[in-house]
């Protein structure tokens, strides 16, 4: 590598790339630019060669692939992308700010003894990197100055784009043999926890509802507009917290962050607890009685008047 070079580890889960690892690409692609050097991406563990072929995007010029085990171990990636960081000598260390990520770049981060900042929503490079993150229930920016290089820092999803299809990235195999005597644990299985009818996450058209809605028995309503639109339904953290829908549908800093083509907000004031985890998507859509909600901020589309007026007018319309 020359100088200026990023290396990025894209994440997967399952034998499935996450969608932050294609956000990743554009955030390591912009950085590289701001640092005149070249994007290198590595993927450690699973089916690599798969992984590669969908993640030689625009913007990568290189893949690194890792055959090492099936699932993420975190020795494994720490040994890895030691190794990796070691050979290549990139200027910045990127990786999602996912449970995977916050998981072993402290720790190849201590042990190459570099900063690390975590939870980035902005990149920039200008003679020193500085880093946007947000605080107090993302109701405050700060901007974080690294004047060392190399660093590390893990991003947030959902606040890039993923990067485009296409590119001519070279797909190298990184030899690499683990030292054994490290490996401290294994992947012996999966168990799904509590609700996990499904990944609101993995959804092109959200229905999302809020306190607007009143009362549990209006839930009907709400899923008869779901089914008429092919839409998942999901809702803010009080519809969870009173019991009305499971955690796995919650939508917000606390909850899931989604990017969906279509997020229609039903109800929902737009907190900025809520809106950390929805920002990201394509089309925002809110229903709300009062013209000055927070929601109409970022909505693109914004409709005031009453739900149980405005719900049953939509479900006629997509309904048929």
């Amino acid at each position: 590598m020359s100088d200026g070079d990023v290396l990025a580890v894209a994440d997967h889960r399952r034998g499935d790339l996450r969608d932050v690892s294609f956000q990743l690409l554009t955030a390591g692609r912009e950085l590289a630019d701001d640092l005149g050097g070249d994007l290198h991406v590595a993927v450690i563990s699973g089916d690599v060669d798969s992984f590669a072929d969908q993640l030689a995007r625009e913007g990568v010029d290189t893949i690194h692939t890792v055959s090492e085990g099936e699932e993420f171990n975190h020795d494994v990636y720490v040994q890895a992308v030691e190794a990796l960081f070691d050979e290549l000598a990139p200027t910045a260390l990127l990786a999602p700010n996912s449970v995977n990520g916050l998981d072993y770049v402290p720790a190849v981060a201590t042990r190459l003894d570099v900063p690390l900042t975590t939870d980035a929503v902005d990149l920039t490079y200008d003679e020193s990197l500085e880093v946007t993150r947000e605080m107090y229930g993302s109701k405050v920016e700060t901007t974080v100055e690294v004047t060392a290089t190399p660093f590390a820092v893990s991003i947030r999803g959902g606040e890039w784009p993923a990067a485009e299809p296409g590119g001519d990235a070279e797909i190298e195999s990184f030899p690499f043999d683990v030292d054994e005597s490290e490996i401290g644990s294994r992947v012996t299985g999966f168990e799904e926890v509590g609700g996990g009818d499904v990944d609101i996450g993995d959804a092109e058209f959200l229905v999302s509802i809020g306190r607007g809605i009143e009362e549990e028995e209006n839930l009907d309503l709400i899923r008869d507009l779901v089914d008429a639109t092919d839409a998942t339904l999901s809702s803010s953290r009080p519809i969870v917290d009173n019991g009305w829908l499971p955690k796995n549908r919650q939508v917000g800093q606390s909850g899931k962050q989604v990017t969906p083509d279509v997020y229609l907000a039903i109800g929902i004031s737009g907190a900025v607890q809520h809106v950390a985890g929805m920002k990201g998507s394509d089309t925002i859509v809110a229903i709300n009685t009062d013209p000055n909600a927070p929601i109409f901020d970022i909505a693109d589309y914004g409709v005031v008047g009453d739900l149980f007026d405005v719900v049953p007018a939509l479900i006629d319309e997509f309904g048929g």
